[in-house]
């Protein structure tokens, strides 16, 4: 067993006590966050809807050591009713809603942080960038966290350079997937990134050279160059992304590729409202393609998630967005919209399809607020047509 998987299971072993028997000596914090949620989903490849309600209760301990040592020590469970395929239920006449039931460790770490350096070791959130490439996979009920040491060292106050090594990854679909590579999966994985930022901009380079132990064929090394900026005034005015990075087969992979990948975003902000329009390319030659299987995907390419898997001939997705805040008096700029149209297509081969993707998001009361999202993905020959509503409740103290 790695080291990274012993640290996780003392921490959970230490930690209990501990909570037990704190101390004035030993600050404890207690931390929890919950979320109500409902998905109906019309997928016209099943002949039966599918629906979901889902409670999701997360809670944590979080100590403080002193000398800039802490830990956490969290913990979710997720309820569930309704009709749908959760990847572990075998309800595959269904339309799928990865939120399965079950209770389990989300994250168990110790951590230090200096002046200009920190680390952390143990199972973990990581998020790098936008999350493309590695993330947590956020809107999923279960999150995706890393059992995985983690470097970050502020070199100069403009660089920061950040390195982590993956032992395992525990996926959104939880402990008792049907599949059992659908539960976790046994990684090599180390990823390098530097930024330098100098005011509204920043630019980012980084190699992640990710080895899928259980599954050969998902090594890839990729190697990418980002930058994002604005130039803004009094809020008004343009912003950017743009990225480009190149993916090739890594370590044990048996397959020889090499695709590539670009990113381009402008942005502009006028009177409370923003503007977007963006061309992001992912590179396939019809029997293979550019893969992000550690990223947060359902952030990218339409909420209807038609693309989490890049198909073998690549994928083109143009779109055009517009967003903002609003409210008056106490829930001022607490109200928010999101609004965007996208256009598929492959790389290699024609269309694939558009989408429709809407969201409002509102206070209720407190530190409770409420979100009302949709999607609806039209096919011009990839996959089938499908709608899905999302009702939820959120509370963070």
């Amino acid at each position: 067993m790695r080291p990274c998987r012993n640290l996780c299971l003392v921490l959970a072993t230490a930690m209990a006590p501990v909570a037990a028997f704190a101390t004035a000596d030993l600050p404890l914090g207690f931390e929890w966050n919950a979320r109500l949620r409902h998905e109906a989903v019309d997928d016209q490849a099943f002949a039966p809807d599918a629906n979901a309600t889902t409670l999701r209760l997360r809670a944590g301990l979080r100590a403080q050591f002193g000398s800039g040592m802490s830990a956490l020590l969290e913990g979710e469970a997720i309820a569930a009713a309704g009709r749908y395929n959760s990847g572990a239920n075998g309800r595959v006449h269904l339309p799928a809603i990865i939120d399965p039931e079950g209770v389990e460790l989300n994250q168990a770490w110790l951590g230090w942080k200096g002046d200009s350096a920190g680390a952390i070791m143990g199972r973990q959130r990581l998020l790098l960038d936008n999350q493309r490439w590695i993330g947590n996979s956020g809107w999923r009920q279960n999150e995706q966290t890393f059992d995985a040491t983690y470097f970050e060292w502020e070199a100069r106050h403009s660089i920061t350079a950040r390195y982590a090594w993956i032992d395992r990854v525990h996926r959104v679909n939880g402990d008792d997937a049907l599949e059992a590579r659908a539960r976790e999966r046994d990684l090599d994985t180390h990823l390098f990134n530097l930024a330098w930022q100098r005011d509204a901009q920043l630019l980012v380079s980084y190699a992640y050279l990710h080895e899928d132990r259980d599954v050969p064929f998902a090594s890839t090394a990729t190697y990418g160059l980002r930058w994002t900026g604005s130039r803004l005034r009094e809020g008004d005015g343009w912003g950017w992304t743009f990225e480009a990075a190149r993916q090739r087969e890594h370590a044990n992979n048996p397959l020889s590729f090499a695709h590539a990948y670009w990113l381009i975003e402008p942005t502009f902000a006028a009177r409370g409202l923003t503007y977007r329009a963006g061309w992001e390319h992912m590179g396939g030659d019809g029997a293979h393609s550019l893969q992000a299987p550690l990223g947060t995907l359902h952030a990218f390419n339409g909420w209807a998630d038609r693309f989490l898997v890049t198909p073998a001939g690549g994928l083109e997705d143009y779109w055009l967005g517009a967003g903002g805040k609003f409210g008056r008096g106490a829930h001022a700029g607490k109200f928010s919209w999101n609004l965007a149209w996208h256009d598929y297509r492959a790389d290699t081969g024609g269309a694939y399809g558009s989408e429709w993707n809407a969201s409002l998001g509102f206070p209720i009361r407190g530190s409770v607020t409420g979100l009302i999202k949709f999607a609806n993905y039209r096919s011009h020959g990839f996959a089938a047509d499908a709608s899905k509503v999302w009702l939820q409740l959120e509370w963070i103290p």
